[in-house]
């Protein structure tokens, strides 16, 4: 890269430096800790280094495996199609869409490949993070989180205080189980941008999701699309513990979830056509920030992202009586 190119517009997008304390959890959900994180992606001199400073406090295995005891730094081939990072702790790539980066990479001093979906979400004011965490392809834990960012964390004593107030706050959060409302029907509403395979910004998406319990462990939902892609499918849908599964009759698959993240796989009836979900509810409202890929004849179609927000109606699960 030459002096004079300009970074990616995802190197834009996060410039400052980015904190969170994102939680650890085993393959099967177990939430076993947390990792204080800091960490920044800096253009100079038409090079772009990344850095990144961590502290776990977890326990077993995985404390041991991922606290190295070294500022982590790797060099990045910028650019609006791919970033390649380029090592010594991270070597492969991510792929930005907009204000969404999906990568794929491995690191040597963790032994792990992760699959990492940064979302940057500035109608809130956070990143929302998270990495699956595999050997070859076998899933053996995840991180995830939200981050804020800052511009003057060094100098400014209030910045500070901020950033402290936003971890504590995350360390309570962070590893609250993934729900959806159980007793009130309504409505998740919002606007996904959308993205093809190309990472061409094509148009958006109006999003609304019909959701109306039945018991407390099943409720039926029914997603509407309409703007670039337009869809309408129902499902039933459970939960056990963190383990989702939607049965039908439109979209049958199944998910689980690590803390307030949801990991899903919808395949459509009927169509080579599979919907991948990363949702992660971000507050005590129910505000649910979604990143959904469309996959047709197992090639990525479009990227959407955005956020939902939930739109209470009847309370449907009141307290029974019998006379």
């Amino acid at each position: 890269m030459t002096a004079d190119k300009k970074p990616s517009n995802w190197q834009q997008s996060i410039d400052g430096q980015w904190h969170g304390c994102p939680s650890l959890f085993e393959h099967d959900g177990t939430w076993v800790g947390d990792n204080r994180v800091k960490r920044a992606s800096e253009y100079h001199d038409g090079r772009t280094t990344f850095w990144m400073e961590t502290m776990f406090d977890a326990t077993g295995p995985l404390m041991d495996r991922f606290e190295i005891g070294a500022r982590m730094e790797f060099g990045v081939i910028d650019s609006d199609q791919d970033r390649i990072y380029t090592g010594p702790d991270f070597y492969g790539s991510g792929k930005p869409y907009g204000l969404l980066v999906d990568s794929y990479y491995y690191s040597p001093g963790w032994n792990v490949q992760l699959r990492t979906v940064n979302h940057v979400v500035p109608e809130l004011a956070m990143q929302v993070y998270s990495s699956q965490l595999f050997e070859g392809d076998t899933l053996v834990g995840v991180f995830n989180g939200l981050y804020v960012v800052t511009q003057d964390y060094d100098s400014n004593p209030d910045t500070q205080q901020y950033v402290e107030d936003f971890l504590a706050r995350e360390k309570v959060e962070a590893k609250r189980p993934f729900n959806l409302p159980v007793k009130y029907e309504g409505v998740f509403r919002g606007e996904f941008e959308v993205y093809d395979d190309q990472q061409n910004f094509i148009g958006t998406n109006t999003v609304t999701v019909h959701h109306r319990p039945i018991n407390l462990l099943h409720s039926e939902q029914t997603i509407e699309i309409s703007g670039v892609i337009n869809r309408k499918w129902t499902a039933l849908r459970t939960r056990n513990g963190g383990g989702h599964q939607f049965h039908g009759p439109d979209l049958h698959g199944n998910g689980k979830s690590y803390g307030r993240y949801l990991y899903s796989v919808r395949h459509v009836l009927g169509e080579a056509v599979k919907l991948w979900s990363r949702e992660t509810v971000v507050d005590a409202d129910y505000t649910t920030v979604c990143a959904w890929q469309f996959i047709e004849s197992q090639r990525l179609r479009y990227t959407t992202f955005g956020v939902l927000r939930w739109e209470p109606g009847e309370h449907i699960l009141s307290a029974h009586y019998i006379d």
